[in-house]
């Protein structure tokens, strides 16, 4: 039961840091490049961090609320187990 509890753990921490970290690291080579392209420089680079900041929170929210959910049904089903 306890590596269970570990291994489901590190799923999430390894799920949630890809959501803050793949966005971001996306928006920043993104917009490097179009400023380049477009010499827009900050402005492009700026829009994209922003952006890809929104994405990781959206993503962050979304699954925090699944894996809620699953601890809620499973507190509901502990529950109604002693009963």
């Amino acid at each position: 039961m306890k590596n269970d509890t570990w291994s489901l753990a590190l799923k999430i921490m390894a799920r949630i840091s890809g959501w803050i970290a793949f966005p971001v690291l996306i928006g920043v080579f993104l917009g490097k490049w179009l400023d380049v392209r477009f010499n827009t420089e900050p402005w492009l680079f700026l829009a994209t961090v922003a952006l890809s900041f929104v994405v990781s929170m959206y993503g962050l929210v979304k699954n925090a609320m699944k894996e809620f959910k699953k601890i809620e049904d499973e507190y509901a089903k502990n529950k109604e187990e002693k009963k």
